[in-house]
């Protein structure tokens, strides 16, 4: 009997819980067994999940799922990036405490996923708010102390004056913090780092290894890694007080005859002699509100303040050097001391003719006359000759650096020097909702790492929010403790580790989650490791990437685990994006609450006129989000994960349309219809060989098309593979042009292609034709190069490379045959005659060529 519709909501519920009673989707213990890790970007859990974590996790579960039937042991875990200020946020604003948010939204977050299908083990799910996470951390960190990898110190940091908090160089946007969008300003505070910079050459040269990443992404962490090659300078200072050495760091040695002025630092030691000026106070203060990020640095007006000293030029005698403090220069790069060249730096330039400092240019383009060069208001910043500059001049910027540190050494100046953009990565936070941090500060003095078995240091449950700043810090009795060691008074350590801390290492978690006695198991890492794919986001491209990447070789310092590269592979999708839609008051309005009327568009209830903006990503600000549980509920989970692979490349956004989600619910109903008309034919219908051969053309072409988008992540062509397929197919079935046992073994192949992509329509398939539920047991279909040659070709005839005519041949035919065969064609006859041809060309089965002269 024929079931003309697919119910999706009866299939879902049916599979969702044999998948998960049958344990279908765990991990297998067997290490002799091939193994692939594929692993999607855990989420934070924020309260529901959002269409971009649908793509994301559908991305994933093609692959976990394709693995599965070709025979792998596959790790597709999830787990929740559960620590943060918006937990801590919210339960300021809801009276809630971070615990109960952040545990209900995880609870809500993991049954909609659940509503999608996805092949996830979910005995292996991991949260980094519970303890039994983060005392392995915390036992991570004190390692990492041991090491000395780990450090304390007095810094200027990045200070969120919303969120109470430090950021991070690479959370500060455009001057901004990256989650509460406050003007971020400077504040010097006491910090714990990670010395990520002791493995900047090795995380910048190991890039090149990582070739199943994108280039985008190996380009933006060299970037930021900012590998440099440059020179130390030693510049003699006098004034009237003192006389004293500074060092200076350039990459552009080769412009120090165009040398004008010297930058320092506002922290750099020479500081500590103005402590005392008003105005430089001032100025500090100024410098304080900017941040301390290349890109606010960059939009900032440049101003300084002068110092009393004098710098004397290594090479021109008498020529004194002015040293200012700048609100350009950091002191973690280089030296906190740089000199600058105006003619050919637009910074140095801008500085310059703020303070009326002189302008020589040293660089002279290519075809310039010396005489008339000048620089206005426009550094030149291109390649060029060496003038004005002694005993350099006349050659190239790469032989005058090279013969500039030369002469640096040689008359003990300076050296040559690399030096990295990358600096140590503060990891203190001044927030409740987070790993605390194991140490502990004795009342003598002494610093003291709370000793292993100890750990975990919990939160105090009891906690008041009341208070601006650090809640731990105002707790009346958590901090408050006694040394271990000697019985003495104590305090806690009342920051908390910056989360991204917690997303460094959760992959190697998984491997071993189970395992509560250690953070990870060193058999199962050595199996497991490294993720065979990671998926997410590209915004993700620095900081996280970077920190997982640092923490792998952190860990494997004197140890067994060997893996420095955490992610063999890496694949970054697009966004999902959506119209956006507001009142003409500018008030935002969710996609559900417009209507559209008479070619107007309305808001739906207040009837108020709407303004139809651009489509971009989807986010909660501009309401611009369609609920993906509303959507499933409607078209089912199949259709929605069919949108997310259809239409746009996953790499690329993709335009979210009612009129699209409709359309994959009609396909996956067509599909289903197609496969239950075959119950109508007849078992006796016998058709001709030639029939056959078509059939088995058509499955196998489908065969080695699906297989080879999905292992080059072309999802989205996969799909116009399918569509091509089905309707081939179907006008096979609507001519009985085959028995129905050859139907059936056709549609098995069919449904086991199908089922990464939609896996409750096939699964539900699969059943009814054969009357198992073993379809994720499987094995991927193979197929046959021999089926997949054309009996007829179209060879494309060329005179002097020009199409002529279009030859039908079959396959495989000798050329010589070919060429006789092409002479005879019309349009060739015509553009031969009282032509000479000097020479034939065949290319296989595709082109023939005849080289003519009169």
């Amino acid at each position: 009997m024929i079931v003309e519709k697919f119910n999706h909501t009866v299939a879902e519920k049916k599979w969702h819980s044999f998948w998960e009673e049958n344990k279908i989707f765990k991990a297998g213990e067997d290490k002799t067994k091939k193994k692939f890790y594929c692993l999607e970007m855990f989420p934070y859990p924020s309260g529901k999940i959002h269409m971009g974590h649908v793509r994301n996790y559908t991305l994933g579960d093609v692959v976990a799922n394709f693995k599965r039937l070709n025979g792998f042991n596959v790790l597709h875990p999830m787990g929740w990036d559960s620590f943060g200020m918006p937990a801590e946020n919210a339960a300021i604003q809801n009276k809630l405490h971070p615990k109960d948010w952040t545990n209900s939204n995880i609870q809500t977050m993991k049954s909609q996923l659940k509503l999608l299908g996805f092949s996830i083990d979910w005995e292996r799910e991991i949260s980094t708010c519970n303890e039994d996470y983060y005392k392995h951390q915390q036992k991570f960190f004190l390692d990492l102390y041991k090491k000395d990898l780990v450090y304390k110190k007095e810094s200027l940091v990045n200070w969120d004056p919303v969120d109470n908090t430090v950021l991070a160089n690479e959370q500060v946007v455009d001057g901004k913090g990256w989650r509460s969008g406050a003007e971020v300003v400077q504040k010097k505070l006491s910090q714990w780092f990670f010395k990520i910079t002791d493995f900047a050459e090795d995380l910048d040269q190991s890039l090149e290894t990582l070739k199943d990443w994108p280039e985008k992404v190996k380009l933006m962490q060299k970037n930021w890694i900012g590998k440099s090659k440059g020179c130390e300078i030693e510049f003699n200072l006098t004034s009237s007080k003192e006389n004293k050495k500074i060092t200076i760091f350039t990459t552009r040695p080769d412009t120090i005859f165009g040398a004008s002025f010297i930058a320092l630092a506002i922290d750099h030691p020479i500081a500590k002699e103005y402590e005392q000026s008003d105005e430089f106070k001032s100025f500090k203060e100024q410098c304080y509100k900017i941040g301390n990020t290349d890109e606010a640095i960059a939009k900032t007006d440049k101003f300084g303040f002068k110092s009393d000293y004098l710098a004397d030029h290594p090479f021109i005698k008498d020529k004194k050097i002015p040293v200012y403090f700048a609100n350009f220069v950091l002191m973690d790069y280089g030296t906190g001391a740089v000199f600058g060249c105006p003619a050919h730096d637009q910074r140095d330039l801008d500085f310059s003719r703020k303070y009326n400092l002189e302008v020589t240019p040293v660089i002279l383009p290519s075809k310039q006359k010396e005489e008339s060069f000048e620089i206005k208001n426009k550094a030149y910043i291109e390649d060029g000759i060496l003038i004005n500059s002694d005993f350099l001049n006349g050659l190239t910027i790469k032989n005058a650096k090279e013969k500039i540190i030369e002469k640096f050494e040689s008359e003990n100046k300076g050296k040559g020097k690399t030096t990295f953009r990358l600096r140590d990565w503060g990891i203190s936070r001044q927030r409740y909702w987070g790993c605390p941090i194991p140490i502990l500060y004795r009342e003598d003095g002494a610093v003291i790492p709370v000793p292993e078995k100890d750990l975990p240091i919990k939160l105090p449950a009891d906690i008041n929010f009341d208070k601006p700043g650090n809640p731990l810090e105002h707790h009346p009795t958590w901090k408050f403790t006694t040394c271990p060691k000697t019985g003495m008074k104590a305090t806690r350590e009342t920051d908390t580790l910056d989360t991204f801390v917690d997303s460094s290492w959760y992959f190697l978690r998984f491997c071993s989650s189970n395992n509560h006695n250690v953070g990870y198991d060193l058999d199962d890492a050595k199996y497991w490791m490294p993720v065979d794919q990671y998926i997410g986001g590209v915004e993700h491209a620095i900081l996280h990437l970077l920190y997982s990447r640092f923490f792998s070789r952190a860990i494997s310092l004197k140890t067994k685990y060997e893996i420095k590269e955490p992610f063999k592979g890496l694949f970054t999708q697009g966004m999902v994006c959506h119209k956006t839609f507001k009142t003409e008051d500018g008030q935002w309005v969710y996609p559900e609450d417009v209507v559209e009327e008479n070619g107007n568009t309305f808001e739906k209830t207040s009837k108020k006129k709407i303004v139809v903006g651009s489509s971009e990503s989807m986010s909660k600000s501009k309401k611009n989000v369609v609920d993906p549980q509303s959507v499933i509920d409607i078209y089912g989970a199949d259709a929605v994960r069919w949108f997310m692979l259809s239409d746009s490349p996953p790499e690329r956004d993709i335009q979210w349309s009612e009129e699209g989600i409709v359309g994959c619910h009609k396909f996956i109903q067509k599909v289903w219809l197609m496969t239950e008309m075959i119950q109508s034919i007849s078992d006796t219908t016998r058709i001709s060989k030639d029939k056959k051969l078509e059939l088995k053309k058509l499955i196998n072409k489908c065969i080695k098309e699906i297989t080879l988008n999905i292992e080059h992540f072309h999802f989205n062509v996969a799909v116009a593979k399918f569509y091509e397929f089905v309707n081939s197919f179907n006008k096979h079935i609507i001519n009985e042009n085959c028995d129905r046992d050859e139907f059936i073994s056709i549609v098995k192949k069919f449904v086991v292609l199908i089922y990464p992509f939609i896996p409750h329509l096939a699964s539900e398939i699969w059943e009814r034709i054969t009357k198992n539920k073993n379809l994720h047991l499987q094995p991927w279909p193979s197929f046959k190069e021999s089926l997949l040659q054309q009996d007829e070709l179209n060879i494309v005839v060329q005179i002097n490379g020009k199409k002529r005519s279009i030859l039908k041949a079959k396959n495989d035919m000798d050329e010589k045959y070919l060429f006789q065969m092409s002479l005879e064609l019309d349009n060739v006859k015509k553009f031969l005659e009282n032509k000479k041809i000097i020479k034939k060309i065949y290319v296989k089965n595709k082109l023939i060529n005849f080289v003519v002269h009169d």
